[in-house]
């Protein structure tokens, strides 16, 4: 963040609208602050976690290691004319 401090600036210097909100007379001195915003935080997805003991029972399985190829080897019997 970065920070802006204009100090004993006379108030017929300011913008008409800033000298009309602060009802400043155009010979007193004021002391004007900018402060840039910080950018919101992108957000980050949360990690996914789980402590169900079913998640992932079968990611040791050598013979699902093509899981496209085992579930048209699955599926096979269902599309044949027999």
């Amino acid at each position: 963040m970065s920070t802006l401090v204009i100090e004993h600036l006379k108030a017929s210097e300011l913008p008409q609208q800033w000298a009309q909100r602060l009802k400043a007379k155009p010979e007193q001195t004021v002391t004007v602050r900018i402060e840039t915003e910080p950018e919101p935080a992108a957000e980050t997805p949360a990690a996914f976690v789980t402590d169900d003991p079913a998640f992932g029972i079968w990611r040791d399985r050598e013979d699902m290691a093509d899981v496209e190829g085992y579930l048209r080897k699955l599926r096979a019997p269902r599309y044949t004319r027999e």
